[in-house]
């Protein structure tokens, strides 16, 4: 999947996303207040952490979010169906790359990357779950990732990149349909 970050007409970021299934999104930004955009804080976090359930992962599976529009391609006749069951399986997931993606984003955006380990520790703890699966040099590459990406937005006011197919969410089968024959008793 390739995604175009650049600046929109009222200064916020808007990414079109070109998925594999010849479908083009358009993911508008609300970040106008930012330096660093948020999404791109998102694609450098999920990316680096490996999480295909995250924003990204979910939108090249099939997942459309309600701020998102068909801007190219024809979508599948279950498409909408497909996008609620794949998001609501990676519910848990998207809200830790939101949660990981905001502190990766304020440690670039305040020039705190030294402290992000430290940050996204604390932060995963306030979930509860368990120990950290990540390790700091996951965090580094994130804020790495980012801070490169920043400075190609800064200098370009837009930036292309490409999703990894091995990051690709998993839609779910839906409940309740049996498929195939059934056998008589």
């Amino acid at each position: 999947m390739h995604v175009v970050f650049i600046r929109g007409s009222t200064g916020s970021t808007v990414a079109t996303v070109h998925r594999a299934d010849g479908v083009s999104l358009l993911l508008p930004g609300y970040d106008r207040k930012y330096r660093v955009p948020h999404d791109l804080a998102h694609y450098a976090t999920e990316l680096a952490l490996e999480m295909s359930g995250g924003v990204f992962g979910a939108i090249a599976g099939g997942g459309v979010f309600d701020n998102m529009r068909v801007v190219g391609g024809r979508p599948r006749h279950d498409a909408a169906a497909r996008s609620k069951r794949l998001l609501d399986a990676h519910r848990q997931t998207l809200g830790t790359a939101e949660l990981l993606a905001g502190v990766v984003h304020r440690a670039v955006e305040d020039g705190a990357a030294e402290q992000t380990p430290v940050l996204v520790r604390h932060a995963w703890d306030s979930f509860g779950t368990g120990p950290f699966p990540w390790t700091d040099d996951h965090v580094q590459r994130a804020v790495t990732t980012l801070t490169d990406l920043t400075t190609e937005w800064e200098a370009q006011g837009t930036v292309k990149v490409t999703w990894p197919a091995h990051l690709i969410a998993q839609v779910p089968e839906p409940r309740g349909i049996k498929r195939g024959r059934r056998g008589r008793t």
